[in-house]
């Protein structure tokens, strides 16, 4: 799956470049060109990476990105801050506030796609061909091959990305139109039901030889990868 980006920037002739160049870099782009309608895509696309603009209008960036960190379902996406300010004190205020990386204008596309690729390979170890492990469950993400403690697992290659992505993100609760969008894509009509099929699929896989099920049921609100879960 190519990594998702979301660009919260109002300037028009700088969405274009930035998104031309991303995706010539093989990324899938959204665009939001204000505070408000950021926040919303970025719930309900929930991106692999955030590019935020610091001066934005209805909601400043600065203050996107402290909803951003307070809400579960955002908190832990990675966020780069893009803004003229360059005065270390601004510098300062937008990582406090819980960016992650922060770049002056004007900047170059290398500098902006080296940036993300740094990002991504700190919070997302698949990226960088990493293997993820979890508790005794283990996934070679290049390889396509899972194991839980030392035992061979085999899993359909829908339950492979599931699990892949809750590997990605441990102990977050993700409802299912976040799994939907996350594994199926976007753009591919699937009923919210069919995430409790491939969960109930991906448990007994998982499961076999009396083992602890690591998928917590949370009511009303989704699943997650918790060892606590039983």
């Amino acid at each position: 799956m190519q990594p998702t980006i979301l660009l919260i920037e109002d300037d028009l002739s700088l969405v274009e470049l930035v998104k031309y160049n991303l995706e010539k870099e093989g990324f899938t782009v959204f665009h939001a060109a204000d505070g408000e309608e950021g926040l919303v895509m970025a719930r309900e696309r929930t991106p692999d990476l955030i590019l935020l603009d610091w001066m934005l209008p209805f909601v400043p960036g600065i203050e996107v990105c402290r909803r951003l960190r307070k809400a579960p379902d955002t908190a832990n996406i990675p966020i780069i801050m893009l803004t003229a300010r360059t005065e270390e004190g601004d510098r300062i205020r937008g990582l406090d506030t819980g960016a992650d990386d922060y770049i002056t204008k004007p900047y170059s596309p290398r500098e902006l796609i080296s940036r993300i690729h740094a990002v991504l390979r700190r919070v997302r170890p698949a990226y960088s061909g990493q293997v993820l492990t979890y508790d005794d469950i283990s996934l070679d993400a290049t390889s396509h091959k899972v194991t839980r403690g030392g035992r061979s697992i085999r899993l359909g290659p829908t339950e492979f990305r599931l699990l892949r992505h809750f590997l990605e993100n441990p102990d977050r609760v993700f409802s299912r139109e976040q799994l939907l969008d996350a594994v199926w894509g976007h753009d591919v009509y699937v009923e919210p039901r069919t995430v409790d099929v491939h969960i109930r699929r991906l448990r007994k896989v998982l499961n076999e030889g009396d083992a602890q099920d690591v998928i917590r049921t949370v009511r009303s609100a989704g699943y997650a990868l918790d060892v606590d879960a039983a």
